[in-house]
């Protein structure tokens, strides 16, 4: 049964442009520019978004080729709301996802910030290092061997 007290409603979707950039900055997560959010936002395997008294205040999002390989995207939580469970309840319903309809030999993948590990650590996810795996990323516009802020996913 549902709490009835509780301000926050979790709900399948993505958020528009505008909020999706919004919760990122919120969150410290960087900015995308407007034209990639448009297109990537489509694109969502699943996408869930937490709201608090109607406002949008986090979000996650599964992106993948549907079959073989999924991604953990965008998880954030604003600052205000963060210390709550709120981020993982945004986990619970991405992996449950993830659980009914991602194949069983699928490869699900994340980065994970700072103490977000831990968090992820709870719904099964390992350092890939520890697996003679290392996760690497690179920034289109940044180009080969760019260091710096602009270079950060």
């Amino acid at each position: 049964m549902e709490n009835l007290s509780d301000p926050y409603e979790l709900s399948v979707g993505v958020p528009s442009v505008e909020v999706f950039r919004r919760l990122r900055t919120d969150a410290g997560l960087s900015d995308k520019a407007p034209e990639a959010v448009a297109l990537a936002l489509p694109n969502t395997w699943h996408g869930v978004l937490l709201q608090y008294e109607g406002e949008p205040i986090g979000m996650g999002r599964v992106i993948g080729d549907g079959g073989t390989a999924f991604q953990i995207v965008d998880m954030c939580v604003h600052p205000a709301h963060q210390g709550r469970g709120l981020g993982r309840r945004i986990m619970a319903a991405l992996t449950g996802e993830l659980e009914r309809r991602a194949p069983a030999t699928a490869y699900v993948s994340l980065i994970a910030d700072g103490p977000a590990r831990f968090l992820y650590e709870t719904f099964g996810f390992a350092d890939t290092a520890a697996h003679n795996s290392i996760g690497m990323y690179r920034v289109m516009g940044a180009g080969p061997g760019a260091s710096g802020p602009r270079a950060q996913p």
